[in-house]
């Protein structure tokens, strides 16, 4: 079975590039009929808050990324140091001593001498004396993996085949010196107990999966397959981690963004395949293909998600909305006219408030002087209401063959008055809505 997981740290707000993980997680499994795990990577009780795993899960509920189950690493604090106890006893896990300055001079004096910048391994010489010694000096120490230094091969399902050499890398820190687990032991542990089957993250991650394909091993897990996208920058290349703040969802939804819209794009974009507007999360996680990304750095801006989030709304019958078209206000017995005049006219539905506003309370007109005199005429000639669809075309007719006007020179002038703007919806289907006409008045 597809297994897959969802690890967010519950220490902010999901941004827009934890939905990429989140998304092509859910998708792959969702095409395969499996298991979508939501996990809270929570081990850090002074950054972990419940405030933001509730945000976590409101933002994947909104988008409609619904998990199958939810763990908390918390919650599993006994298995880790059951785990770490397994990995002590093979010896793969040894405590170290070095303080960060230490660490530091260490790798500054291998660089100097043009050496890989890997932990040298001198902890591995101390004798149980000495680290008693340094016990009551320091305090507890911190433990690191030892790897094997060989060299760690496999396949990734977007960047094809990889090869990182052990050696190059320093045996990873798996538990702090004051006890706090490390990501990378809860994170293998949970995926070898949950009989994870695939791992997608970012490609930041590449050299953490050497690490952990053998710390699986070490453990007597099943090694998941793996893929890593592309990371997202913005629409200049530049780096996204000043600009998080603003593209977190909770701010991409207060802003009007359709969750589908946000959807289809972040299911195309760094693919081969184009980004067009889902009808549905159906149709998404049929035509989803991992293999279709690329490894180059994928451009987002978040301005794109408008026009995918106007032609949403346009497609929308009255029935989705007719709710928010009765908290505006709008009278039942036009509701669904109104509706039908507005949905190509906005980009997000707060801008419907407006088309109200202007159907309800009438516009300021924006009358040119070399139109003043026409206008004036022309509004003479305009009827009482109740109008209808054949209203707008009566009026210009007549108001035409009065003056001579025709083309913009006529319709122009005539919707600038009425609503105080040269572009909008069309003016025979508008004209009936509007309770309040000022220029006339």
């Amino acid at each position: 079975m597809t297994t897959t997981r969802f690890a967010p740290s519950p220490t902010g707000y999901l941004h827009i590039g934890n939905l990429r993980t989140a998304l092509f997680n859910y998708l792959i499994t969702a095409q395969a009929g499996g298991t979508f795990i939501l996990r809270l990577d929570d081990t850090d009780p002074a950054r972990s808050k419940d405030e933001y795993a509730d945000g976590i899960k409101q933002d994947l509920a909104w988008l409609g990324l619904n998990w199958d189950r939810i763990e908390r690493q918390s919650d599993r604090l006994a298995r880790y140091e059951e785990a770490a106890q397994e990995l002590r006893d093979s010896g793969r896990l040894y405590e170290c001593f070095e303080t960060p300055v230490e660490l530091d001079l260490k790798r500054k004096k291998q660089l100097n001498m043009k050496l890989p910048p890997v932990y040298d391994r001198s902890a591995l010489e101390l004798s149980k004396d000495e680290k008693d010694a340094l016990r009551a000096e320091r305090g507890a120490g911190h433990w690191r993996f030892k790897l094997d230094r060989e060299r760690i091969n496999w396949k990734d399902s977007i960047l094809g085949k990889l090869s990182i050499d052990a050696a190059s890398v320093s045996d990873p820190v798996l538990i702090r010196g004051d006890g706090q687990f490390l990501y990378t032991l809860a994170s293998v542990c949970d995926d070898v107990d949950y009989g994870v089957s695939h791992v997608v993250r970012g490609s930041d991650h590449v050299t953490n999966t050497a690490v952990q394909i053998q710390i699986i091993q070490a453990l007597g897990g099943d090694i998941p397959t793996f893929a890593h996208h592309s990371l997202l920058t913005g629409p200049q290349g530049e780096a996204l981690s000043k600009r998080l703040g603003t593209l977190a969802l909770r701010d991409l939804r207060d802003q009007g963004i359709a969750p589908l819209a946000l959807l289809s794009q972040m299911a195309r974009i760094g693919s081969s395949k184009p980004v067009e507007l889902a009808t549905s999360l159906d149709e998404i996680i049929a035509g989803f293909d991992l293999a279709s990304f690329g490894a180059a750095p994928t451009k987002f801006d978040a301005e794109d998600l408008f026009p995918l989030t106007a032609k949403h709304l346009a497609g929308l019958e009255f029935d989705a909305v007719s709710d928010d078209i009765a908290a505006l206000g709008v009278p039942a017995d036009m509701a669904e006219a109104f509706w039908n005049v507005a949905r190509e006219n906005i980009t997000v539905m707060a801008d419907l408030e407006g088309w109200w506003a202007l159907c309800r309370d009438g516009a300021t007109p924006d009358i040119a002087d070399e139109d003043a005199e026409f206008v004036a005429e022309a509004l003479t000639m305009l009827p009482d209401g109740p109008y209808n669809d054949e209203s707008w075309g009566a009026w210009t007719a007549a108001v035409k063959g009065a003056t001579g006007r025709k083309g913009r020179g006529l319709f122009m002038p005539l919707r600038k008055a009425l609503t105080g703007m040269k572009h909008g919806p069309d003016m025979s289907k508008l004209l009936p809505l509007l309770q309040v006409i000022q220029a006339k008045g």
